[in-house]
């Protein structure tokens, strides 16, 4: 199967309303015409984007079953009874639980945790957690970024006289689970204005009724920075609330100063002294912390994030070392499983020919198979669901494409399931390994009824037409205000045309090409990631090209610079 190369899609804007917002904030036109684009034609709710602050966050009693739930735990609180936070193996979950559990020990709670690990416990709520929490002698068990389809958990901790409230971003089923109090903005009755909170923003809102409720309203800024690196994790759209955590979470860890343990996962991430943005957290600090869910158990991440005191500084140290190394043991596993599947992919037409991409491979690390997924997606631009068969089950973790709710697409194949989950672009699921080849082509004919030829053309996002000479610091700067950049949010991308390469291309790790590019007397560096299989063409081209790119803002010797970082080039001008 060839690489496509994508399509460029200009977005389209209101040029009048786009100059009337520059007016009003006075702001470059190139930056209000992204404001305009992202739906912020409003000057105050232009601004409000700008500039979030924690007082733009919701009353959290506007969640359903909140009320019920701050009494319970105050309550138990009050009366010395032993909680349990329940929590997931993944940033989300490890972050939703270390700042739930912070915030009941600062309230003077008896409060333990409990991370399910991959391959002994499965995932989410289940009974024999509640059975053993019970055991333990807990009374009440608050669950975070998991449970809002544990019926069976529930139905078992009613029956022990345990107290569950349930804390959930995922989409509940029809009934939800008969707990105390379940807590997930998608509750079809639950009227909160956002919608899209990662677990750990739900956990955050619940942090932040029990801070109000205290008035320790002072302690939430130490919860956000925590909660933003879980929510840039798990990739939920960076816009109202989620945007707020993230951007104030982002400057906090920016600034610090930081207990002994999140300083020590940032010193061994690269990032001391560094000013923190959306990359540093997605490719340096997450896959650190999810590591240890993947490779081994979640509960050195939390122990990690957990450490407050520094006479832990040396055991801090290694358990963020041991993040390290099994980091890289996940990257070994995930290049090595890659290979594989794509091998699967473009060798054997029963998969490769179809819409969703379906592989399977024998004892496939679990811990893996989810970013092999997205990497399939990134590859194909299909939906991808990769396979780890593992005696009599396959355990399948699944990634999607914008136009393709593969949710959706599993509840259409729940028979030849044995369980599954998740949302409309990830999910998880486990299938009898004889039944791989009947679901791969059961789940195809259901994208064949919704899925056309166009929708799997890749698409490149063109913002604007920006030519070097309209590149200034300012207009750098004014892009660089709407970050953090994410789902919701893209990093804008521009395009200029009739661009010469005036230097380079030259290889950089074998991997990428750097090169300085000329166009109306000016002149940019630039890098082109992950690109270097087009270094001949581009040498045979360099007069004049097309070039897509984002603007990056660099420092070197106290200066800050702007740099170029190439998305797609075209050698032929085209419409």
């Amino acid at each position: 199967m060839p690489v496509v190369a994508p399509r460029w899609q200009s977005l389209a804007c209101d040029d009048t309303a786009s100059a009337s917002l520059a007016a009003a904030l006075d702001i470059a036109p190139v930056v209000a015409r992204l404001l305009c684009q992202r739906g912020f034609t409003d000057p105050e709710r232009a601004f409000r984007f700008l500039n979030p602050s924690l007082d733009q966050l919701h009353d959290p009693m506007a969640l359903a079953g909140m009320r019920v739930a701050v009494d319970r735990v105050l309550a138990a609180v009050a009366n010395n009874e032993r909680i349990a936070i329940h929590g997931d193996y993944d940033v989300d979950g490890i972050t939703s639980t270390v700042i739930l559990r912070r915030a009941l020990e600062l309230l003077g709670g008896d409060v333990v945790h409990f991370l399910p690990e991959r391959l002994r416990d499965g995932y989410g709520l289940q009974p024999a957690a509640i059975e053993r929490l019970h055991a333990d002698g807990v009374r009440l068990v608050i669950s975070v970024d998991c449970g809002i389809r544990g019926a069976d958990a529930a139905k078992r901790a009613r029956e022990l006289g345990v107290d569950l409230i349930i804390t959930d971003h995922h989409e509940p089923d029809v009934e939800l689970p008969p707990a105390l109090a379940v807590i997930n903005p998608k509750r079809a009755d639950c009227s909160y204005p956002d919608k899209h909170l990662a677990g750990v923003g739900v956990a955050l809102k619940l942090v932040q009724a029990l801070c109000t409720r205290a008035n320790r309203e002072a302690w939430l800024p130490g919860f956000v920075k925590i909660a933003a690196i879980g929510t840039l994790a798990d990739v939920v759209p960076l816009v109202g609330e989620n945007r707020v955590i993230a951007k104030v979470g982002l400057d906090l860890l920016s600034k610090g100063p930081h207990k002994v343990g999140l300083r020590a996962l940032l010193d061994v991430s690269g990032l001391t002294g560094k000013t923190i943005d959306s990359y540093h957290i997605g490719f340096m600090v997450a896959p650190r912390v999810n590591a240890a869910g993947r490779m081994s158990t979640p509960d050195i991440a939390a122990r990690l994030l957990l450490a407050v005191d520094e006479a832990m500084a040396e055991e801090v140290r290694e358990l963020a070392l041991r993040l390290d190394g099994e980091n890289v043991k996940r990257q070994e596993e995930e290049a090595e499983i890659l290979a594989a599947a794509k091998k699967i992919v473009t060798g054997d037409p029963d998969v490769g020919a179809r819409s969703v991409l379906v592989v399977a491979g024998d004892h496939w690390h679990r811990g893996v198979i989810g970013i092999v997924a997205s990497k399939l997606v990134d590859a194909f631009h299909r939906p991808a669901i990769v396979l780890s068969v593992e005696g009599d089950i396959a355990h399948g973790s699944c990634r999607s494409i914008p136009c393709f709710d593969m949710l959706g697409a599993l509840e259409r194949c729940a028979h030849l399931l044995t369980r599954f989950g998740g949302h409309r672009q990830a999910a998880g699921l486990a299938l009898d390994p004889q039944r791989v080849r009947e679901f791969r082509l059961a789940v195809n004919d259901v994208a064949d009824e919704t899925l056309g030829p166009d929708d799997l053309m890749p698409r490149l996002r063109i913002d604007a037409d920006l030519g070097f000479r309209g590149i200034t610091g300012s207009v750098a700067a004014g892009v660089a205000s709407l970050a953090p950049f994410g789902a919701g949010n893209h990093k804008p991308v521009f395009a200029a045309r009739g661009v010469e390469i005036i230097d380079g291309p030259r290889k950089l790790k074998e991997r990428h090409l750097r090169m300085a590019l000329k166009q109306d007397g000016r002149i940019f560096r630039a890098v082109a990631w992950r690109a270097a299989e087009r270094h001949d063409s581009l040498t045979e081209h360099k007069a004049s090209v097309d070039v897509a790119f984002s603007l990056d803002q660099n420092q070197y010797n106290g200066e800050t610079f702007v740099e170029l970082s190439i998305a797609d080039f075209r050698l032929l001008a085209a419409d």
